[in-house]
This record gives structure tokens, C-alpha cells and sequence, in this order.
């Protein structure tokens, strides 16, 4: 079954290895120096350069249209064969938002809030970027309910850097 694993920057490497990812969507500030790692094939890595801000802010990149745009894109053209691996600095909000926007794009089928549950269960720190979250409610024709579901899951525990954990693109609810 294809997962989206997420982590932060400090834990790519064993993540990545423990995964056997073949695919990495990176979001990092602008200028912010990340090589593509051994095991992750030209094509196979997408760096999304923006920062973790919900409003403009001096020296920042504030998401956009195009930031979201890429990572539907990019994990639309994920072949599911292995996880797809997702990380920002801290891994606890652009990854999160990411993973969340990805889940939502891929499994179309699913509740919003069913998606946002499962990402609090996996990530007690998880706290997506408002702002990405927006977007893409948008580009996916959802009418709010991203941000309504994600709303309702609230702020994550505090922490400096999240945990790396797995979000399913099936629902784990049975009927």
C-alpha cells in the first residue's frame, strides 16, 4: 500500500534508508543548501523553496499558487511503487501541510477531516501551514473543507522538531 513518510531535515538520512523512499520532496527556505541524496534518482527529488510563514514577512518567500502547484504536481507524478518521503526543517509544519495537501490530491475519494485525523494520530506535533493549506483547498475545488478539517485537528503539541511517522493515502476505516 503507497505511504507518504515525513520527517525532519536532521533525520532525513536514516528516514530516508528505513523507508527505501525513492522519491523526496524537500521544503526549505530559500538559499537553504540541500543536495540530492545518494538513492534518490535525477527527477526524483523536488525542492520547494518557501518559508514557513502564513503572511508576508521582509527576506521571506510567502507560499503561493506556484509552491502548492508543485507539490500536487510532483506527488501526482509519485509512481506509488515505494513511499514518498517529505521533510522541511523541523518537520512539523510545510512537511506536515505537504503530506496533508498530497493525501488529500491523491486519495480524492477520502474525507478531509478523516485525512487531518489520521495526520494528528501519526504526528501529535503536526501543525501544517495555514497558508498551503488554503492554497490548495482551492486548487483542489474543495470549498473549505481542508481548512475546516485542519482547523479542527487545531495547533500540534509544542516541540522542537517533529518525529519522522507515516500517513496512509487509504483509509484505515473499514465499513
Amino acid at each position: 500500500m503507497p505511504y507518504l513518510r515525513v520527517c525532519p531535515l536532521s533525520r532525513l538520512p536514516e528516514t530516508l534508508e528505513g523507508a527505501g523512499a525513492r522519491h523526496l520532496m524537500t521544503l526549505m527556505k530559500v538559499g537553504t543548501a540541500i543536495s540530492r541524496p545518494a538513492g534518490i534518482a535525477e527527477g526524483r527529488h523536488c525542492v520547494v523553496e518557501v518559508s514557513d510563514i502564513v503572511a508576508p514577512m521582509d527576506g521571506h518567500v510567502t507560499p503561493g499558487d506556484g509552491h502548492v502547484a508543485a507539490i500536487l504536481a510532483f506527488a501526482e507524478a509519485w509512481d506509488r511503487k515505494e513511499p514518498l518521503l517529505i521533510h522541511c526543517y523541523a518537520g512539523i509544519s510545510r512537511s506536515t501541510a505537504a503530506a496533508y495537501i498530497a493525501a488529500c490530491a491523491l486519495a480524492p475519494e477520502r474525507d478531509e477531516a478523516e485525512i487531518a485525523r489520521a495526520l494528528r494520530i501519526a504526528s501529535p506535533s503536526a501543525t501544517p501551514n495555514a497558508l498551503f493549506v488554503s492554497i490548495a483547498d482551492r486548487l483542489l475545488g474543495r470549498d473549505g473543507r481542508m481548512v475546516a478539517a485542519i482547523a479542527e485537528i487545531g495547533r500540534g503539541a509544542d516541540a522542537f522538531e517533529g518525529e519522522p511517522f507515516s500517513l496512509n493515502l487509504m483509509s484505515n476505516v473499514r465499513i
